[in-house]
């Protein structure tokens, strides 16, 4: 899911309701949303979608939502930092980049 894109989506996954996190994604980018997500406690289901190649990865806790969570900083990278925008889209893994506040960014 695009993090420009706020609405709430519950689809069931394996039998299970999920908040859907993102749809269509490939096998490594479900690996890093999967790791990231099982280090912050929430319980994560994945399914392939059809022959495409591509999965749908949900959580069970159906309050998450991606955009608000990771633009309130509540979710936690591997190293400990709080996960930005940049990191969550994997545009930059540079840990320096995770603390940066952009009322303090000069």
């Amino acid at each position: 899911m695009a993090l420009n894109k706020g609405k709430h989506i519950v689809e069931e996954i394996d039998g299970v309701r999920c908040s859907l996190v993102e749809k269509g994604v490939s096998p490594e980018r479900t690996e890093f949303l999967k790791k990231l997500l099982e280090k912050n406690n929430y319980t994560v289901k994945v399914a392939a979608e059809g022959e495409s190649g591509t999965f749908k990865i949900g959580v069970t806790d159906l309050l998450f939502n991606p955009v608000i969570d990771v633009y309130k900083r509540r979710l936690i990278s591997f190293s400990g930092k709080k996960v930005t925008p940049a990191y969550w889209l994997q545009e930059s893994d540079k840990e320096t980049e995770a603390e940066v506040n952009y009322w303090t960014f000069k």
